[in-house]
């Protein structure tokens, strides 16, 4: 296990505040997919320039150890962005209010995985047999995984019955605004309650992706980095898959595999010794396979309904939630029944 120097984690510390603030401008107002794409892309980008820089300052070694442990969370971030649909439309949150959450939901996840990182690191090193343990957890989340038991979030009734025992919770929002007063006393509104419920997501996702960052490097720098920079990008990625999860029919299954593999690597790290290039290749190897599989099933479908127009008449998936919305549309007038009007006798 490799420690950093004090100026690395200071540096990068003063970083991601500084691009925090600049997501945090860039989000201002209506979030639509284009500016989503752009910022998402801009976090994607953000991540690859600081894994070159670890490449430069480190090594190759290093450098590979970023990109693998990067890729690895950024792959299983993607299910969090699918529990956070469904947390909002759980609680019914406006689409003007999901960004707050997302932003604070996102620094508190940051906060949380430190917190689990540094535990995770030093039950590695003062206990080696911890490594196996992790490495046989991932195992079993990739099969539950392939079973279809994999993360399925928190219910919204949970979340707001548990923050009742705290705080009172209103029934109804109050702007953006996570507490509000009512007659004087102190009450939490419903946009807290989804905030914890997302929090609550995203400890149960670390208890797999946590291990499964650790088998790829122990250096406890490289597995926090690249926790950051795949997470405090989420806000933005949400807004670009939400409204199409459904194209990603295979990804959990490539999930699992990743899982799998990662978790065999550290069963048999005194066996197999694989090389970071190795473990880099098959990662990238994995989520590839599975987005394609993906895309190409999608793409019979759409065949399959160009064949069947009747069949793609029914009624498909809700507007992505970025858009905000839709418009009312008037009622459609009813036509007056036959002897209706003037020519109704009194009753």
């Amino acid at each position: 296990m490799t420690a950093a120097p004090g100026w690395a984690w200071a540096a990068t510390g003063g970083v991601l505040i500084v691009l925090l603030a600049a997501d945090l401008l860039a989000n201002r107002g209506q979030t639509g997919m284009r500016r989503a794409v752009l910022i998402s892309a801009a976090w994607l980008a953000a991540g690859t320039g600081f894994g070159l820089i670890v490449m430069l300052s480190r090594g190759g070694q290093a450098g590979g150890e970023y990109f693998a442990a990067y890729l690895v969370e950024k792959a299983l971030s993607i299910d969090n962005v699918f529990v956070f649909a469904l947390l909002f439309q759980a609680f019914a949150v406006p689409a003007a209010y999901q960004r707050r959450v997302l932003f604070a939901g996102v620094l508190g996840a940051l906060v949380l995985r430190g917190l689990f990182i540094a535990a995770g690191a030093t039950l590695v090193e003062r206990f080696s047999w911890t490594f196996y343990l992790f490495g046989a957890f991932l195992l079993v989340a990739a099969i539950r995984m392939v079973r279809g038991g994999g993360h399925s979030g928190p219910s919204g009734g949970l979340a707001r019955r548990g923050l009742r025992r705290v705080i009172p919770v209103t029934e109804e929002y109050d702007g953006v605004h996570f507490l509000t007063r009512r007659g004087g006393r102190l009450m939490a509104t419903p946009l807290l309650a989804v905030l914890v419920a997302i929090e609550t997501a995203d400890v149960i996702f670390a208890v797999d992706s946590i291990p499964a960052v650790f088998g790829v490097t122990t250096d406890t720098f490289i597995v926090f980095t690249s926790n950051a920079f795949a997470i405090l990008g989420l806000r933005a990625l949400y807004f670009v898959l939400a409204g199409a999860m459904e194209r990603f029919s295979y990804l959990r299954h490539g999930l699992a595999v990743l899982l799998a593999f990662i978790g065999a690597k550290m069963l048999l790290a005194d066996v197999v010794h694989l090389p970071t290039t190795v473990s880099l290749a098959a990662i990238v190897t994995i989520i590839g396979v599975s987005v394609l599989l993906s895309l190409g099933r999608q793409r019979q479908e759409q065949r399959r309904a160009a064949r069947h127009p009747a069949a793609a008449a029914q009624p498909g998936p809700s507007r992505p939630v970025a858009d905000g919305p839709e418009p009312a549309q008037p009622e459609p007038a009813q036509p007056e029944p036959a002897g209706s009007g003037a020519a109704r006798s009194p009753g």
